[in-house]
């Protein structure tokens, strides 16, 4: 497809790269040269300096034969207005990044009288993600495949766990739960296992299956499954709130420690419910009087990175709380992800998987047969969900049959909704929907898993 995107912050950065690395041609605004010039010579992209704002600009860019035009600049009304013109001028889709909670009340009648296509918004996003991470504590990560009927759960192995030094045709014996462990992520490798592969303490795996399937393989495991019954936030900022008001509907007790008085006073009229403390959330002594060692969860949500790091490593030293701890910067993921912080979410990668969700379901309607791909392990792995067409290749063999590619893994069937974690004697039919995990990237097609 032809992309513009408006703005090469960190978001309009992180969609260059990974749409221009799925094919797409992707066309850059962006007012600053020296920005532009780093990010066409690091990916193959066009750059165009200038005001997204512009018809010129956006002409200059291709909008007349643009399929989608994404502006994700640092202000909501130049995200807005690019995209009117865009869609004015070029009929084509739009998606614009909106943060500010005034404009999320009336979101839904912006997004119909400007025929925007889509609006995110990253501080909410990142919430949905929270809330969703502490309905099940002992997730580092959750993503959903067919309508939310199948998960990815990614899960550390510890020490004392049932699942150490025991192969994987052991687990399936001993624990007899249906559900599939997709990856291995130790150390610095990646595996995609097969029967005789051992887990060993400290791995991280996925495990695919159903949300009941997987529940009840957790609850064989003995790890925590239900919601925590109160969260501890640190920082008071728009994410804070959005979260603070579903973990409120959830039942969950809350409880923000913000250092700015006018805001403290803002969450009490925005959320009566909640306990709203004024002090400083980074002091020791603060947070063990407010009961951090009781604490079920605990959200590091400082506008300070390294605070909220240094803030979830003391709440693991004293607490076993579920952690959740919020980056904003995303070029020291790598280090970040060694230090063992429970969940950390990056709002600017959320942002970027939901804009990129929707493309691909652009796409899809173009005439691919990928529903949904996520990008697990540190880009190493892909889950990717295939529709079957008539004339695949795929139908009608029983996998142990399939000549299939070395590192490909078929995870579940969803069979006009039955899903099923499949065998050597299953068979794809016409029309299914197949999860395939695979560190070979860059498959378009479900027959491109055959050698």
């Amino acid at each position: 497809m032809q992309i513009i995107i408006v703005g090469c912050g960190n978001v309009g950065a992180t969609l260059a790269e990974q749409l221009s690395s799925e094919g797409h041609n992707i066309a850059v605004i962006d007012m600053n040269r020296q920005k532009l010039q780093n990010l066409s010579n690091s990916y193959d992209v066009m750059g165009v300096n200038g005001n997204g704002v512009s018809f010129a600009v956006q002409k200059e860019a291709g909008v007349e034969q643009a399929h989608l035009l994404i502006a994700v600049t640092g202000s909501d009304e130049v995200n807005l207005l690019c995209c009117l013109i865009a869609r004015k001028t070029g009929g084509c889709h739009t998606i614009a990044r909106v943060r500010n909670p005034i404009y999320n009340m009336e979101i839904n009648y912006i997004k119909e009288e400007l025929g925007l296509s889509m609006v995110i918004n990253p501080e909410l996003a990142a919430a949905a993600e929270m809330a969703r991470l502490l309905k099940f504590p002992s997730a580092i990560t959750i993503d959903t495949f067919t309508k939310g009927r199948v998960e990815v759960v990614k899960y550390r192995v510890g020490e004392e766990s049932v699942l150490c030094d025991q192969s994987l045709q052991q687990i399936k014996s001993r624990l007899k739960a249906d559900i599939l462990i997709c990856t291995v992520e130790r150390g610095e490798d990646v595996y995609i296992p097969g029967g005789n592969f051992i887990i060993r303490a400290k791995d991280e795996i996925s495990i695919i299956g159903t949300p009941q399937k997987t529940l009840a393989f957790f609850k064989k495991l003995g790890a925590t499954v239900t919601r925590a019954r109160n969260a501890m936030i640190v920082g008071g900022g728009k994410t804070a709130y959005y979260l603070a008001r579903q973990l409120m509907d959830m039942g969950i007790q809350i409880k923000i420690i913000e250092l700015n008085k006018t805001r403290c006073e803002e969450l009490s009229e925005l959320l009566p419910k909640a306990t709203i403390i004024q002090g400083d959330g980074t002091d020791r002594n603060l947070l063990m009087q407010e009961g951090l060692m009781q604490a079920e969860a605990f959200v590091a949500m400082t506008n300070v990175d390294e605070e909220n790091i240094m803030l979830s490593l003391f709440a693991k030293s004293v607490s076993k709380a579920k952690l959740i701890t919020h980056v904003h910067r995303i070029s020291y993921d790598e280090i970040i992800d060694s230090l063992d912080l429970g969940s950390v979410i990056y709002p600017k990668y959320l942002t970027a998987e939901n804009i990129i969700k929707y493309v691909r379901a652009m796409d899809n309607s173009l005439g691919s047969n990928i529903e949904t791909l996520y990008r697990l392990n540190d880009n190493r792995v892909e889950a990717l969900e295939f529709c079957v067409k008539e004339d695949s290749p795929v139908i009608g063999v029983q996998l142990q049959n399939l000549p299939i590619r070395p590192n490909m893994l078929i995870c579940s069937i969803n069979h006009r909704g039955s899903i099923s974690i499949p065998g050597g004697q299953s068979v794809i039919r016409a029309g299914d929907m197949v999860i395939v995990v695979t560190t070979n990237t860059g498959l378009n097609d479900i027959k491109d898993i055959l050698k």
